[in-house]
């Protein structure tokens, strides 16, 4: 009867120092695929990332203008540090908070008269279109302000009559030095408010 003859220890060494090396070679190209793995995921999000912020950039730049307030014109609706969105269009109705074109600034007024319209204010700042007592319930106070155009006024056709809600401190349509806002510097509506934090919202 045959006996069976134990491999020798250099053998065994041999075959295990193979399975290692394998293991370790292994390992390495698990790793190496792993990196290849992770720097396509990376530049597929910066790509992505990229693309996105593009689009938001051309967005708010053609459609919605993000812009911050300065002043107190606006006041008690809008503050100074407030940023706000508008919504690039010149379609306007009375009330309407609007964006326009002025001496290279964007300022915001409210439309009060469309073209057409007749408008009084009565010494107290109490406003009139069309005869009809204007409903603002927005303003904290009202008064004539810097006004230096006679009433009644009629707003001239493809024009806006603009006024601050602010209305002892605005200049605006009430006066000469703005006027009535042609339909080609109006830049937008404001919609909506992103900052501070505690009103965001819708505006109106």
């Amino acid at each position: 009867m045959k006996r069976r003859t134990p491999e020798s220890p250099e053998t065994e060494t041999e075959s295990n120092g193979q399975s290692l090396s394998s293991l370790l070679v292994k390992e390495e190209l698990k790793r190496e695929r792993n990196k290849i793995r992770f720097r396509r995921i990376i530049k597929y999000t910066v790509n992505t990332m990229i693309v996105v912020a593009a689009i938001a950039v051309l967005i708010t730049s053609l459609l919605l203008p993000v812009l911050q307030i300065s002043g107190t014109s606006m006041e008690p609706t809008l503050r100074n540090g407030d940023i706000v969105v508008l919504v690039k269009t010149s379609n306007m109705d009375r009330g309407d908070l609007c964006g326009f074109s002025y001496s290279n600034k964007i300022l915001i007024k409210r439309v009060i008269g469309l073209p057409g319209d007749i408008i009084f204010i009565e010494s107290d700042g109490t406003v009139y279109v069309n005869g009809i007592l204007a409903d603002e319930p927005y303003l904290a106070d009202k008064g004539l302000g810097e006004c230096d155009i006679e009433f009644p006024y009629t707003v001239p056709e493809n024009t806006f009559f603009l006024m601050g809600d602010h209305r002892t401190t605005s200049i605006d349509s009430r006066s000469t030095v703005i006027g009535c806002v042609p339909y080609e510097q109006i830049v937008g509506k404001l919609f909506f408010r992103v900052w501070p934090f505690e009103e965001i919202g819708v505006l109106s």
